[in-house]
């Protein structure tokens, strides 16, 4: 299983949400370089950014920071928040960005999302952030008709090779992840699972781990210190 630990921008510094509500915001570090830095020296390999700017505002306000973070080397990045054409996922792959993750846009353009996917590849992943089991769009704020898993499976269906889930109602909680979500959703043929969103304890990690999760985000805990990012590499990651 592959660990990701997250920096969310906002205003260029590192940041958590709960519930993804903007008004709840708590800053972790002012020097995003600087976190992508440390996560590297605690053994990580590769690294979730979020602009959450970008999400909620439709532009690409941290660029500058997510090319530094880049320039430093030594991470596998994916980049998600705001990347709604073509023309962004060109300005974030040639700045080194390993992936893209395409949200609101795989909603409210699914052939887009579908060609991007097959255009690209390993290249792109699509953010399904589900709030009581719906999608939710435009940085959390608003509510689809469509349930998450079936969104999900739509995606495979359509060339999708990796779905990155989050339960918001968990996100930034440090409440434990929707453990019956992934198992659900890595019912799915075809399609990688990373799990966010939650996650507060190693044996939650271990548990995703033994479901066959690809991939985990951890966010708040490794922040507080609920998780030694360190040992969860050395116990965890493949």
């Amino acid at each position: 299983m592959k660990l990701y630990p997250a920096i969310d921008l906002r205003g260029g510094q590192a940041v958590r949400l709960y519930q993804g509500d903007y008004d709840q915001m708590t800053v972790y570090n002012p020097d995003p370089v600087a976190q992508a830095r440390a996560f590297r020296q605690a053994g990580a390999k590769y690294l979730h950014v979020v602009d959450l700017d970008g999400a909620k505002d439709d532009t690409t306000a941290n660029l500058e920071t997510i090319a530094a973070i880049a320039k430093e080397g030594g991470l596998k990045i994916e980049v998600g928040g705001g990347i709604r054409d073509e023309e962004r996922i060109c300005r974030y792959l040639d700045l080194g960005i390993h992936r893209c993750i395409l949200g609101t846009i795989a909603v409210r353009d699914f052939d887009f999302t579908a060609r991007m996917a097959q255009k690209y590849g390993e290249q792109i992943a699509v953010g399904v952030d589900m709030r009581n089991g719906f999608v939710a769009v435009s940085g959390w704020k608003e509510l689809t008709a469509e349930p998450g898993v079936d969104f999900c499976r739509r995606c495979a269906g359509a060339g999708v090779k990796a779905v990155i889930a989050t339960d918001i109602s968990r996100d930034g909680t440090m409440e434990g992840t929707n453990l019956d979500l992934y198992r659900e959703l890595l019912t799915i043929p075809g399609l990688e699972i990373t799990a966010s969103g939650g996650i507060a304890r190693l044996e939650e990690l271990a548990a995703l781990q033994a479901m066959g999760c690809h991939a985990a985000i951890l966010g708040k805990s490794i922040y507080t210190g609920a998780i030694d990012l360190a040992e969860a590499v050395r116990r965890y990651e493949n």
